[in-house]
């Protein structure tokens, strides 16, 4: 059949441009990377077609035996790596080509910091593998055709990585997909085959698919062979990694291997390989990665494993081999018991699955905690890129909640800084004698927590308080109430009980506060009018004049603006004016005559209680107005 010609000329778009300019600067930092990426998409290729074969086997269109090659033209100057994969239709090139992952990129984009070592990272982790192949090459050539089509859906797709592309329509005998580089003058070292040999035993031996390169004829066998068609040769062991004995597997291996599961550019932090055997029988490979990727946050966003089933290649993400807040995770699960047409609803009511599942999660937890016992720098490293999505754990899974929090840290006032290092266990450790609670404080900031006024009797007192500043933590406490034996208590709800820890004499002298001083609270309370539920004696505080509490059931005022902040409703509630009676400007409200004066003072007060806990005030002009009303009295009247 003839084929129509329709070629075009398109455009990148502008956030596209400035990927691919990055990555022709050479982002990368080590140039042979470009073809374990273009080995490791056509990995991914062959794959697919095996996968959509289980239902369709006239896709394999005669040919079964699935293989990447890679040859070189040494006059024409080019590397080409073909695969007989799943191929790409004229809209899939569009898409996925000319595009590089649309839904995200801008995101992407944004994230970008101008550190050159910084983004070429985030390059790995986006995922623009295929255009690394414009660090050694001027002009790559893609020709494909998706497996199924005839040949006149070919399609070829052409590109000097200079801001534009061009689309046409091509006729191609065979699927899958061929990448032709046309190498700069100045890496013609990568037409050598044995500097390909090379490359890929070292990056891409553990591809559970024969790399192929022509054989190479030596002496009399050459000229013996010289008429003789083209013979190829595997050039890569072809043995998944996850089926072999863990003795035999080196850790450069282990590392190369996850780069390729990943599309990171780091070596992960930690792994775990494991072959469970009886009545579940199933191969794990997993990884904690060294760095959070740049959409961890993003709820459009797939994590998970890749799953396979007795060697075959099922689906990319599958998220129900691990709970939600081990998502960063990356790796392999190889089942030798679940059906090849599994599909995510499968998954999601299977008990093969959820065994797997389980297991994983507490082989996953198991090597952290081994790290947090054994090597406390990295998990600090492993801490400080995923704390918040593991603090979603207690949550999500009950089962291992006191696992969990064991390996959860926090930002204390034992510490000037804000890093987020004391473990639970260590905050009971320390606990005084007498105190039965492990105290915290929640807060939009780190700043703000450790300035709260909330905070001042326990700082005088010695006792320890968890600083508590990342949104994640509301959910955390809400779902963490107790911990080996001691209930988790919000230094700023409710009645202050500081139980054995509290002074007799402290207990005396605020019921005798309440006695002497009832007057000042009630007129306070009337100025103050439905803004507050009470107005009452502090112990809580030392150095400020007042704070505000909410009740011991009620939601807490951080949680109360996280909310808002995020578009959501939150219950009003009136908090609890506390005031410290032995504060100067509480003693000179006490002593004021005049009730409007009163009043000002009082709202000024309430109005400094909600700003010292990081909140907006409703009125800000008013309180303005307020405070310069007081201050140009003071400077005529000398008061």
């Amino acid at each position: 059949m003839t084929v129509e010609a329709h070629k075009e000329t398109l455009e990148f778009k502008a956030e596209v441009s400035q990927v691919l300019d990055l990555v022709i600067r050479s982002l990368y930092s080590n140039k042979e990377i470009f073809l374990r990426e273009l080995i490791s998409n056509a990995s991914d290729a062959a794959e697919k077609l095996r996968f959509e074969a289980l239902s369709d086997d006239g896709l394999y269109e005669g040919d079964s035996d699935l293989r990447i090659r890679v040859t070189v033209d040494r006059d024409a100057g080019t590397l080409t790596v073909s695969d007989n994969g799943i191929g790409l239709s004229r809209q899939e090139v569009t898409e996925t080509i000319g595009s590089i992952a649309s839904s995200g990129t801008r995101r992407f984009i944004e994230s970008l910091s101008g550190d050159q070592a910084k983004d070429s990272k985030l390059i790995g982790q986006f995922g623009v593998g295929f255009y690394s192949a414009f660090i050694v090459a001027d002009k790559v050539t893609l020709s494909t055709r998706r497996a199924g089509l005839g040949a006149e859906h070919g399609v070829r797709w052409e590109s000097d990585g200079r801001g534009s592309y061009t689309l046409e329509t091509v006729e191609k005998t065979d699927r899958g997909t061929d990448v032709t580089l046309h190498l700069k003058d100045d890496e013609k070292e990568f037409l050598d085959n044995w500097r390909l040999r090379s490359i890929i035993g070292k990056f891409s031996d553990h591809i559970a698919l024969p790399v192929e390169m022509l054989k190479e004829h030596y002496g009399d066998e050459a000229e013996q062979k010289q008429d003789a068609p083209p013979e190829f040769e595997q050039v890569n062991r072809g043995v998944a990694l996850w089926m072999r004995n863990k003795s035999e597997i080196t850790e450069e291996e282990y590392n190369d291997f996850y780069k390729h599961v990943s599309h990171d550019f780091e070596p992960p932090l930690a792994y775990a390989h494991n072959r469970v055997e009886g009545t579940n029988e199933y191969t794990a490979l997993l990884y904690v990665p060294r760095k959070a990727p740049w959409d961890l946050w993003d709820r459009d966003q797939k994590h998970g494993v890749k799953l396979y089933v007795r060697r075959v290649f099922i689906m990319d993400e599958a998220d129900k081999l691990l709970p939600h807040y081990l998502r960063f995770v990356k790796g392999v699960v190889d089942s030798d018991d679940l059906p090849l047409n599994v599909s995510r609803e499968i998954l999601q009511h299977n008990r093969k699955i959820d065994t797997i599942r389980q297991a994983n999660t507490k082989r996953i937890l198991s090597l952290m905690e081994t790290m947090a016992k054994d090597k406390p720098e990295q998990y600090a490293e492993l801490w400080d890129a995923f704390g918040r999505v593991l603090k979603e754990g207690p949550g999500e899974d009950f089962a291992n909640k006191d696992r969990i929090a064991a390996l959860l840290r926090f930002a204390t006032t034992n510490s000037d800084a804000d890093t987020q290092r004391e473990s639970l266990d260590g905050y009971i450790e320390r606990m005084k004698d007498g105190q039965d609670k492990i105290y915290y404080i929640t807060a939009d900031s780190p700043t703000a927590a450790r300035h709260s006024p909330h905070l001042e009797v326990f700082r005088k007192k010695g006792v320890e308080v968890l600083l508590l500043s990342d949104r994640v933590d509301e959910w955390l406490v809400s779902h963490l109430s107790e911990y080996q034996g001691k209930q988790l208590h919000s230094v700023a709800k409710g009645d202050l009980d500081l139980g054995e820890l509290a002074d007799k004499e402290e207990q005396e002298a605020k019921e005798q506060a309440v006695a002497e001083h009832g007057a000042l609270l009630e007129k306070l309370k009337t100025a103050l009018g439905d803004r507050v539920a009470d107005v009452r004696p502090s112990t809580r505080l030392v150095d400020s004049p007042a704070c505000l509490v909410v009740g011991e059931d009620d939601m807490s005022a951080n949680l109360a603006r996280v909310l808002k902040s995020v578009g959501q409703s939150a219950p009003e509630t009136k908090p609890t004016l506390e005031v410290n009676l032995d504060h100067p400007l509480v003693k000179r409200l006490e002593s004021e005559s005049g009730d409007d004066r009163f009043n000002d003072l009082g709202l000024v007060l309430f109005d400094q209680a909600q700003l010292a806990e990081g909140a907006q005030l409703d009125d800000p002009a008013a309180f303005v107005g307020r405070l310069n009303k007081l201050m140009l009295n003071m400077m005529v009247t000398g008061d």
